[in-house]
């Protein structure tokens, strides 16, 4: 998730239906990012499922206010754990959200309505319901491991009603 999101302001417009993932200049690929930080909450993996689980718990350098990396250049040598999304392995990952973007361009299907490259306004994010903004109970510093198991929620591995409308509610 990037330190501070802003809508793609390239010349081309619709890239993300034009291009692979691997012929994305930086800021194109960057721009995948809606700016949710559900990739930022803690996981558990069940060793003997696979299954992964969300908590309510951030890492630390997230902003939870803002959804944003408080250390976006940094973070992973603050945050060895931290994973760096790559055209490679947003294919692979079976951890993100079912409307991370990057998962849904490299599927081949579209961006919802509330992504700010569709919406023009990185807050639609945050009006779908479907950023973390509200919902984080601590961090990773403030809420030990051994207690992740009691704070599992399953919203992050579904999108609000809201969300997967076609178009914008009108207010």
């Amino acid at each position: 998730m990037t330190a501070a999101s802003k809508p793609f302001s390239g010349q081309e417009e619709f890239f993300w239906k034009t291009k692979t993932l691997e012929e994305m200049s930086n800021a194109e690929w960057e721009s995948l990012c809606d700016g949710c930080a559900r990739c930022c909450l803690e996981k558990l993996e069940d060793e003997d499922t696979g299954k992964i689980y969300f908590t309510h718990v951030s890492c630390k350098l997230l902003d939870a206010g803002l959804c944003t990396c408080k250390d976006y250049a940094n973070r992973s040598d603050l945050v060895p754990d931290c994973v760096r999304l790559t055209p490679e392995n947003v294919r692979t990952l079976n951890w993100l959200p079912p409307s991370c973007g990057y998962k849904l361009v490299a599927d081949g299907r579209d961006l919802y309505w509330w992504h700010p490259l569709i919406s023009g306004d990185p807050n639609t994010v945050h009006e779908a319901g479907v950023s973390v903004r509200g919902r984080v109970q601590g961090t990773e510093n403030e809420i030990a491991d051994s207690d992740l198991e009691d704070h599992i929620v399953q919203w992050p591995s579904h999108l609000p009603k809201r969300a997967r409308i076609k178009k914008r509610p009108q207010s």
